[in-house]
């Protein structure tokens, strides 16, 4: 047998054996993406040996424009201020959406005359929606949580209000015949239907949000990644544009995992995905 002092020496050792093992499976389980984004890494840095820097830096020096962001809190801070901005015109476009999703859903009136309106909205471009917001409003946060608001409320709305459709009638006609209350009815079926659309029109959201706010900080602000951008772009520095981009794009896909974690823990009543279709 082997003694407890050898067993300990061992153990870090098959800790490690056992992590390099864990790491080369999701690797080689992603190995698709990691090839893609290898080939398209390597094709940009030879198009980097034979076009000028302003046009198609080397990856080394965006990589370098990358780590000085992430590194500075100075420049963190303006990261952190975009995100800031998306997540509370979100959050306030969360709530509205909601509201007028759950009446669209119950109510056929509303319905409507709701739907047109909001699909016309969905039609205005947001460049459209920056310049109301310059002649609107001077103070330039109120600018951009009512250019979040006019372009992610529809899309909350809309999604919020296809989930409540989508409830099953006859799950609705069982538990009606069971004479349950409003609260019951409310969390046993309305929001067990309605989280996978709550989830859903948050993963919609977050992208097109963050290009709104890039497009409205562009016009304004001092401080966020819309200015950085401008300021990069005057002075023709790209490896700095695309390293405030890479830097926005990582903190958005934090955001997306943290939202897939969410969707895990919340729909494990859910059957698990088939396979593809056979072919």
């Amino acid at each position: 047998m082997e003694s407890e002092a050898t067993r300990s020496e061992l153990s870090p050792a098959r800790a490690q054996e056992a992590w390099h093992a864990r790491l080369l499976s999701v690797l080689a389980a992603r190995k698709e993406p990691i090839i893609s984004f290898g080939v398209i890494l390597a094709a940009w840095q030879v198009a980097s040996f034979f076009l000028p820097p302003y046009l198609v830096p080397g990856v080394g020096a965006i990589l370098a424009a990358f780590i000085e962001i992430v590194a500075s809190l100075t420049l963190l801070g303006d990261v952190l201020t975009t995100m800031g901005r998306i997540f509370l015109g979100l959050v306030l476009a969360f709530i509205t959406g909601t509201i007028l999703g759950v009446f669209m859903g119950f109510t056929e009136t509303v319905e409507k005359y709701t739907l047109p309106v909001l699909h016309f909205i969905m039609g205005i471009p947001a460049l459209s929606w920056v310049v109301f917001a310059i002649i609107w409003f001077s103070h330039v946060e109120t600018r951009i949580a009512f250019i979040l608001l006019a372009g992610c409320l529809p899309n909350y709305a809309l999604i919020i209000h296809d989930g409540i459709k989508s409830i099953s009638k006859e799950y609705l006609d069982m538990l009606r015949a069971l004479r349950p209350t409003r609260k019951q009815l409310f969390s046993k079926l309305i929001l067990p239907g309605m989280i996978p659309a709550v989830l859903t029109s948050w993963k919609v959201n977050l992208g097109l949000a963050a290009r709104v706010v890039i497009v409205a900080e562009l016009v304004g602000a001092t401080r966020g990644v819309g200015n950085k951008l401008l300021l990069a772009q005057e002075l023709f520095e790209m490896p700095k544009a695309i390293a405030w981009t890479l830097v926005l794009v990582t903190f958005l896909l934090i955001s997306q995992f943290v939202i897939l974690f969410l969707e895990h823990k919340l729909l494990r009543w859910r059957p698990a995905k088939q396979g593809g279709m056979a072919t």
